[in-house]
C-alpha cells in the first residue's frame, strides 16, 4: 500500500526581528516581512536556508519604514503599520491583510499559501540548427531540435489567495478586452499583442506587485485565485494598501517615477507601413501642412536599411540620400522624426559582426543580449554613430520581446500553447527566470545611454527620451517608454477590445499606452493574425467609419498615433464626411493640449495615470466596475468612444439607423457636463447622448476646469493663449503644470504648478 509523505510543516516556530524586517521560520520555509512605507510591505519567502541575492531591476526603492511594531499573541503574529495590519496565522504561516477598522483587504489561502517545486533549467549547447522565417512581425530565427545542457536549479512557485467581493484590474495587456479579471485565466508573457506586467489592483483597496521576471499565470475561479511563477529562486511580493489611484502611486514609489515625455509626443504622430523614401516623407509632411492638419511627428517604419541588411542601423542611400538634411527640413516645419529600430541584426551586417566579435549576442540568435550592460552600451553607440547624430528625435523599438513563436504558425495557437512556446524559446536563450525582462533591459539601455551621450557631448541637444516600444515590464515607466498593442486586425470587435486592453495596462502602473488607429491589418489574409475584415479597405465606407471612430478614441490616449498596412493612413485618403470628422478630432486634440500636457506633468510629479477605469475614481459606484467603453482621461474628462457602426455596415452599405446616439452611464457622486455644449447630466443615471460622426462624446465632472487653446498644426505653434473653461456652478480649482516641454530641467525643479481658481 502506498504511504502518504507528509509535507513539511508551515507552523511558525521562530520569530526574529532583524534590523527592519520580521523573519518567521517554519520547517517548510522562511518568511521575511519588511515594511517599505506606511502602506507598503515586502514579503519574501524561501524554502532554502537563506534569501537569494538575485538581481531584481524593476524595483529600485531601497527605503525601509521604521514606524511599525509587532506582537505575538492568540496564535497570531501581527505586524502593525499606520495604514495596514498583517496577521500571520502561526499554525500555517498564511497572512491576512486588514485595515485598522478590521476590514479584510485580502487573505491568503489558509493551507499552503505558497507552493514550491524545484526543477532543472537548461541552456543551449553547441551550435544548434536554426532556420530563418519571414513573418509580418519581421525575420525570426527558429531553433530546430536544439541540444540542451543543465543550467542550474530553480522553482516553479504558486501563490494562493482568496479574493472577496471585489474586482481586479491589471497584469499588463492581454489580447481581449474584458472588464474585471475575476474568473479569468491570464498567461502573462511577452508577445506581439501581449505585454506582461506582474501587477494588479483591487477595488477592495490594495494591489500586489510580484517582483519576478519569468512568465506567469494568473487564475481565478470558485476555488480561489493563484499567481503561478514559472521560474524563481524565491517568492518576492509587495502588498500596497489604499484606494486604487494611491496603489498606482505606491507602485511608482517602488519602481520609479514615470519619466515625462516631450510635449511634442502628445501631438499627432503620423505613421504607416511604410514610407519608403526620403522624398515620400517630406512630401507627406508638406501636404499635411498645406491642408492644415496638425502633426508633431512622422515615423519611418522598418527597412530603412539596404536590402538584405535586416536591422542594420543605417540608411539605404538610394532611398535616403541625405538623412540629416531630411530631418533638418522636418524640424524647420516643427515636425519630429521617429525611426524603427530592432534588437535583431542579420549576420551579414556590420552591426551584427561587431556584436558577434564581442560575444554580446543572445545564444544562437541574431538579437543582442540586452541583459548585458556592455551590449546595451554598444547598441546605443551604433545608434549614436548614425541615427542619433542625424538628429533623430525618438525611437520605435519594435519586436522588443524579441521572441514571438506564435507568429510562425498559420493557425492561431491556444493560449496555453503560446505560453509554453514562449517559455521554451526564450528560456533557452536567456536565464529562465528573466524571460519576461528583455524589454525592460532594452528600454533601460536606450534611456540611460542616450542621456549619458547627451550629458557628455555638447554636440547633442538635450531632448527627452521618447521610445515607442511593443513590450514592457516592471519599472519600465522610468525610461521614457510608450507601449502599444501590437499588430491588430480591423474589426469593430477588435476596436472595442482596445479600450479595455489599454485600461488594464494603465492599471498595471505604466501610464503611456497607444495602439494602431484603424488596426495594423485591414484585409483578411492566410495567416491567423492577418485578420482584418475589410478587403476593399478605403473603398469601403464601413471601414472608413470604423477608422474615424478609432481615430477619435486615439485622440484621447497618451500618444495619438495612426499606423498600419494594407492601405494608406494619411487623413486625405479618407474623403468627404470622414475627412471632415478626422480633421475635427485632430483639432480637438490640439485645442486640449494645455490640459493634456498639464495632466501628463502630474503623471510624473504626482504619480497619476492619464487613462483610468471609471472604478478608479468611483470605486463605491458598483455600476462602474464593468464598464469597458468609458474611461477617465486626466483629472476631469470622461471619454465615451462610439464602439458600434451607425452609418455603414461591414459591407459598406448604408445602415437604416436614424438615431445617432450612444448610451452613457454617468457615475454617481457628482454631476456631469457635455464638453461641447455644457449640457448637464445627473450622476448615477444613464442617457442616450448625441454621437454624430464628427463627435466623440466627452463629459467633464462637476467642478472640473479644462485649460484649452486654439488648435494649431503642431505643439510648437500653439499660441500660448489659454482659456480655462469651468464646468459647474460652484467654485473650482485646477493645478496647472507648465515646463519647457523638452529637456530634463523639470527634474531639477524647472517647472511651475499654478493654482487656477474660478
Amino acid at each position: 500500500m502506498l504511504t502518504a509523505v507528509s509535507p513539511k510543516s508551515g507552523r511558525i516556530r521562530e520569530i526574529k526581528r532583524i534590523q527592519n524586517s520580521l523573519v518567521l521560520v517554519s520547517d517548510a520555509g522562511m518568511t521575511e516581512i519588511t515594511p517599505v512605507a506606511s502602506s507598503i510591505v515586502r514579503i519574501r519567502y524561501t524554502v532554502r536556508d537563506s534569501f537569494s541575492e538575485t538581481e531584481r531591476p524593476g524595483v529600485i526603492c531601497e527605503e525601509r519604514y521604521n514606524g511599525w511594531d509587532h506582537k505575538d499573541e492568540d496564535g497570531k503574529v501581527s505586524v502593525l503599520m499606520p495604514e495596514l495590519i498583517l496577521q500571520v496565522d502561526k499554525s500555517c504561516g498564511s497572512i491576512t491583510y486588514t485595515d485598522h477598522s478590521g476590514k479584510i483587504l485580502m487573505s491568503e489561502r489558509p493551507r499552503m499559501a505558497r507552493e514550491f517545486e524545484e526543477f532543472e533549467t537548461f541552456r543551449l549547447d553547441g551550435k544548434p540548427r536554426t532556420r530563418v522565417i519571414e513573418t509580418a512581425d519581421g525575420r525570426k530565427e527558429v531553433l530546430d531540435d536544439p541540444e540542451k545542457v543543465p543550467a542550474g536549479k530553480s522553482f516553479h512557485i504558486r501563490y494562493n489567495f482568496v479574493p472577496g467581493d471585489e474586482d481586479l484590474y491589471g497584469f499588463g495587456q492581454q489580447e481581449k478586452g474584458f472588464a474585471s479579471l475575476r474568473g479569468r485565466t491570464l498567461y502573462i508573457h511577452q508577445g506581439n499583442r501581449k505585454i506582461a506586467v506582474p501587477m494588479f489592483v483591487s477595488t477592495a483597496g490594495y494591489g500586489i506587485l510580484t517582483d519576478a521576471y519569468s512568465p506567469m499565470v494568473f487564475h481565478d475561479d470558485e476555488n480561489g485565485a493563484y499567481i503561478y511563477t514559472e521560474s524563481d529562486q524565491e517568492l518576492v511580493q509587495y502588498f500596497i494598501a489604499g484606494p486604487m489611484n494611491e496603489v498606482i502611486a505606491g507602485y511608482r514609489h517602488l519602481t520609479g517615477k514615470a519619466a515625462l515625455l516631450p510635449r511634442w509626443a502628445f501631438g499627432y504622430v503620423q505613421s504607416q507601413e511604410r514610407y519608403e523614401s526620403q522624398a515620400e516623407i517630406l512630401d507627406t509632411v508638406a501636404r499635411s501642412r498645406e491642408q492644415g492638419i496638425g502633426m508633431d511627428c512622422i515615423v519611418l517604419d522598418w527597412i530603412s536599411w539596404k536590402d538584405g541588411e535586416w536591422g542594420q542601423k543605417s540608411y539605404d542611400p538610394s532611398r535616403f540620400p541625405a538623412p540629416k538634411e531630411m530631418i533638418d527640413k522636418l524640424h524647420e516645419q516643427h515636425v519630429h522624426f521617429m525611426i524603427s529600430i530592432w534588437p535583431t541584426m542579420a549576420e551579414n551586417t556590420d552591426d551584427h559582426k561587431e556584436f558577434a566579435e564581442k560575444g554580446l549576442l543572445l545564444p544562437v540568435n541574431s538579437a543582442y543580449n540586452a541583459l548585458d550592460k556592455r551590449a546595451r552600451a554598444l547598441y546605443f553607440d551604433q545608434l549614436r554613430r548614425t541615427h542619433f547624430s542625424y538628429g533623430t528625435d525618438a525611437w520605435w523599438c519594435d519586436s522588443s520581446e524579441p521572441f514571438t513563436p506564435e507568429w510562425g504558425h498559420k493557425i492561431r495557437m491556444e493560449e496555453g500553447d503560446q505560453y509554453r512556446a514562449f517559455c521554451e524559446e526564450a528560456g533557452l536563450r536567456m536565464p529562465y527566470d528573466k524571460c519576461n525582462s528583455y524589454p525592460l533591459y532594452h528600454a533601460m539601455g536606450i534611456y540611460e545611454n542616450q542621456r549619458m551621450v547627451m550629458d557628455e557631448s555638447r554636440s547633442f541637444p538635450q531632448k527627452r527620451v521618447c521610445n515607442l516600444t511593443r513590450s514592457a515590464y516592471t519599472g519600465q515607466q522610468r525610461f521614457g517608454t510608450v507601449m502599444w498593442s501590437g499588430d491588430t486586425g480591423a474589426s469593430w470587435e477588435t476596436y472595442r477590445d482596445q479600450i479595455a486592453i489599454g485600461l488594464h495596462f494603465s492599471a498595471s502602473g505604466l501610464p503611456y499606452w497607444t495602439m494602431d488607429i484603424g488596426a495594423f491589418f485591414v484585409k483578411n489574409g492566410e495567416q491567423w493574425y492577418w485578420d482584418g475584415k475589410y478587403d476593399d479597405t478605403l473603398d469601403n465606407k464601413g471601414y472608413c467609419e470604423l477608422y474615424t471612430r478609432w481615430y477619435q478614441f486615439g485622440a484621447f490616449l497618451p500618444m495619438f498615433r495612426a499606423h498600419g498596412t494594407d492601405c494608406r493612413r494619411e487623413m486625405w485618403n479618407f474623403v468627404g464626411e470622414f475627412y471632415d470628422a478626422l480633421k475635427e478630432a485632430n483639432r480637438l486634440r490640439y485645442s486640449l493640449m494645455p490640459y493634456i500636457y498639464s495632466e501628463a506633468g502630474k503623471v510624473w510629479l504626482k504619480d497619476r495615470s492619464l487613462i483610468r477605469w471609471l472604478a478608479f475614481d468611483f470605486t463605491g459606484d458598483l455600476n462602474c466596475r464593468n464598464i469597458t467603453d468609458q474611461f477617465m482621461f486626466g483629472e476631469s474628462l470622461m471619454v465615451c468612444p462610439v464602439t458600434s457602426p451607425m452609418y455603414y455596415g461591414e459591407d459598406g452599405k448604408a445602415l437604416d439607423i436614424m438615431d445617432k446616439t450612444r448610451r452613457v452611464y454617468f457615475p454617481s457622486g457628482c454631476d456631469w457636463y457635455d464638453l461641447y455644449t455644457g449640457r448637464k447630466y445627473s450622476g448615477g443615471t444613464s442617457e442616450d447622448v448625441p454621437a454624430p460622426l464628427d463627435k466623440i462624446p466627452v463629459f467633464v465632472r462637476e467642478g472640473g476646469i479644462v485649460p484649452m487653446t486654439e488648435a494649431a498644426m503642431s505643439t510648437e505653434e500653439l499660441s500660448g493663449g489659454i482659456i480655462y473653461k469651468k464646468f459647474g456652478e460652484g467654485p473650482a480649482l485646477y493645478e496647472m503644470y507648465v515646463d519647457a516641454g523638452d529637456g530634463y530641467g523639470y527634474e531639477n525643479g524647472e517647472y511651475t504648478v499654478r493654482t487656477i481658481e474660478l
